[in-house]
């Protein structure tokens, strides 16, 4: 057999390999989500679609070793980016070039990123809050409200000089996957009146909801919109722990929800639960 023979077949082999296990997952029916740390996730939906929220992976400083390069995230269909901030944004650039992925952004801040060639125009899909989006087959996205600031930071390729550009508005996002699964990412935020919407409109089953506290809302706050606003089916914890100011806890945001129906998921970096 000869060495162009031997690749070729080595290639379909591969091919054949991701092929089932894409197959596998549509026939469980089961999304797939990895917290990689901070705001960062990779949601691998029903249909075999990949979806990744806000990453920060190669600085991140929770971030397992496996995750230090990208190409570890294998194939990516989306990128959702909830703000400007370096720990929401620092490998969107890197992994949309990678992946060829699609990039949902706030359109100012989408603006900013074609502007300074931060992510090609023809990439990003920008859009605003409450126009559901179909960016991909059975997935529908809603951009949604956050409390927080936005900026982007970004240094000149040839001057080396850094300057800060317009972030446009801080933003949550509701995913709707093939199977009516609905996950609420709420990027960095503190508590604010029309979660209570969130949760009565698009009734989700899986929030994932910062509690570091600081720059977001601390356990007691998150515990308070869990319980009398999102009331989701399931909860992670996300946004804690990364520097000294997010100190929040897992074990405070159970102890401040007390007894709920919301199930709490206390996952570490690296972590992979199914639905």
């Amino acid at each position: 057999m000869t060495t162009l023979v031997r690749a070729l077949c080595a290639s379909l082999f591969s091919l054949a390999f991701a092929f089932a296990g894409t197959a596998a997952q549509a026939q469980s029916g089961k999304t797939e989500v990895l917290w990689l740390g901070q705001a960062a996730f990779k949601i691998t939906t029903p249909g075999g679609k990949v979806i990744v929220i806000d990453p920060f992976v190669l600085k991140n400083p929770r971030t397992p070793a496996q995750y230090k390069d990208l190409k570890a995230l294998g194939k990516v269909d989306l990128i959702l980016v909830t703000h400007g901030h370096f720990d929401h944004t620092g490998d969107v650039s890197g992994l949309a070039k990678l992946t060829g992925a699609k990039v949902l952004i706030n359109a100012d801040m989408g603006t900013t990123y074609g502007t300074l060639g931060i992510v090609p125009a023809k990439q990003m899909l920008r859009f605003n809050k409450s126009g559901p989006v179909n960016p991909a087959d059975g997935i529908t996205v809603t951009m949604v409200h956050a409390e927080h600031s936005s900026s982007v930071v970004h240094v000149d390729p040839q001057t080396k000089k850094k300057a800060v550009y317009p972030g446009g508005e801080p933003v949550g996002y509701i995913i709707k996957l093939e199977n009516g699964f609905t996950i609420y990412h709420a990027g960095d935020t503190g508590v604010f009146g029309d979660m209570k919407f969130i949760g009565s409109y698009y009734k989700p089953d899986l929030a994932l909801l910062p509690i570091g506290g600081h720059f977001t809302m601390d356990p007691a706050h998150a515990a308070y919109a869990t319980r009398t606003m999102l009331k989701p089916k399931h909860v992670v914890p996300m946004h804690y722990g990364t520097w000294p100011p997010l100190k929040g806890t897992p074990e405070q945001f159970k102890k401040a929800l007390g007894k709920s129906r919301t199930k709490v998921h206390a996952m570490q970096p690296g972590d992979t639960i199914k639905f």
